[in-house]
């Protein structure tokens, strides 16, 4: 119990009255449900974790299925096989129900990973009455109050508001895991990461990711086309366009990079412990070798502008240069987070990688590239907002070296948190393949970053 004082129409605090306010001393929103948003591999690991620890949870999924944004790639095969792809906790659930498990020493593509993995652990009895499909979530702040509040924060339910068949819906939760990655919040071609309506307005002759060129075979047979970035997102699209290239010997593909050298692409190459990533460096070596595709590096973009054709404005080698002539331009200079939806909410950020601060320090590409980061859980990727996680590839913000493996480690430490298994959370139940040579290590042999 305690004292609550009425304040007087003067501003004073003393009243000649007080009133007496009893107060719970349980947590007034243990009864609500945790809410999960996303429904891709992290978000579904998420809900299998707490159906094994008894936990009441919503998933919310934007699309009209689940994994919608693994679907817009689904023809790019993984460079992991499935061993490392299937969260155990999922399995352990799957296996009750009579699923047949794929080989595991196979690589599956994105279509793959859906229809014969997550697509079963959703119509799972214990997960799919809690999906909520085309339920997008426009924003997430505290009950009662805003961003700025702070008395009683912690207590307050977390409300989630979502724009689902025309119409805005409010739910509650008691805790919130953002596991809505950063798929399809692509970087621009502009170097600088600034979006301009020059750009924008091109949006007819510019794809973002990785485009399946047999199905878009008319729109860039015989065509120039540019390939803007040097990741292997990048080098993936080459490949596929060079096979268009075989039936169309006109098609001119040109790849425009910031890397000092083409060299830098290539990585690990037959040295990478992920063999299916090792074999894009040399197949792409190749490609450049034999000039099926011209290489142009180290360009700095600084727009693109339509004329006759396409335009890119940019410097090499500290002059200016306008390269030109390009009808079709595919763009794979990675994602960002979109961290809109948790505006009203208190968060700890990295300011250069807008991951998880905390996180930060393990990926950061400025530092190293390696796949392998030490194992982290709830600890690390506790926000200033209690009770609200960022995982999956969101937590990792701009960088680029998330592994699947790594999020189902995220929300097994969470979720045992949430649930009140402090011991479980701070253990490291993490299995990775070995990813690798990191490429600072090409360039540089003393400075090992693995």
């Amino acid at each position: 119990m305690k004292t609550l004082k009425v304040i007087n129409q003067n501003g004073s605090c003393c009243t000649t009255k007080d009133i007496e306010v009893h107060e719970s001393v349980n947590n007034p929103n243990k009864n609500l449900p945790i809410v999960i948003i996303g429904a891709g591999p992290i978000g579904l690991a998420s809900a299998a974790h707490l159906v094994e620890q008894e936990q009441a949870f919503i998933l919310l999924e934007a699309g009209h299925e689940i994994a919608h944004n693994i679907r817009t790639w689904g023809h790019v095969t993984l460079f992991s096989p499935w061993r490392y792809n299937i969260n155990k906790a999922a399995r352990a659930l799957l296996d009750a129900s009579g699923w047949e498990e794929p080989n595991l020493d196979t690589l599956p593509t994105g279509h793959e990973l859906i229809d014969l993995y997550l697509k079963p652990l959703s119509e799972l009895v214990q997960i799919k009455p809690n999906i909520q499909l085309n339920a997008k979530v426009v924003g997430i702040s505290r009950q009662f109050n805003d961003k700025m509040k702070t008395k009683n924060r912690a207590d307050q339910s977390f409300i989630i508001y979502i724009e689902q068949e025309n119409d805005i819906r409010v739910i509650e939760a008691r805790a919130v895991i953002d596991a809505t990655g950063t798929w399809g919040n692509p970087n621009p071609a502009n170097s600088t990461g600034v979006w301009l309506k020059n750009e924008k307005a091109l949006a007819d002759h510019i794809e973002y990711g990785i485009p399946n060129i047999i199905t878009k075979a008319k729109r860039y047979a015989n065509k120039k086309i540019g390939v803007i970035g040097g990741g292997h997102s990048a080098i993936n699209t080459l490949l596929a366009l060079a096979e268009l290239q075989e039936e169309n010997p006109a098609t001119k593909l040109v790849w425009i990079m910031r890397k000092k050298s083409v060299e830098e692409a290539y990585g690990g190459e037959e040295k990478d412990a992920l063999a299916a990533r090792g074999a894009l460096g040399v197949r792409i070596h190749e490609l450049v070798d034999t000039g099926k595709v011209e290489v142009i590096t180290p360009f700095y973009i600084s727009q693109v502008k339509k004329e006759e054709n396409i335009h890119i404005v940019g410097t090499i080698n500290g002059e200016q240069k306008v390269l030109t002539g390009f009808e079709e331009l595919i763009v794979n200079a990675g994602n960002r987070p979109d961290l809109s939806i948790n505006s009203e909410l208190r968060l700890s950020i990295d300011s250069a990688t807008e991951s998880v601060q905390a996180l930060a320090p393990l990926i950061d590409p400025n530092e190293h590239s390696c796949g392998t980061v030490r194992a982290h859980g709830e600890e690390i990727l506790r926000q200033p907002e209690k009770d609200f996680y960022i995982v999956g590839a969101k937590s990792y913000g701009r960088a680029p070296t998330f592994l699947m493996a790594t999020g189902y480690e995220q929300v097994r430490s969470i979720t045992a948190y949430l649930s009140g298994d402090e011991e479980a959370s701070k253990r490291v139940e993490l299995e990775l393949p070995e990813t690798g040579v990191c490429s600072i290590n090409l360039v540089n042999q003393s400075n090992s970053c693995c």
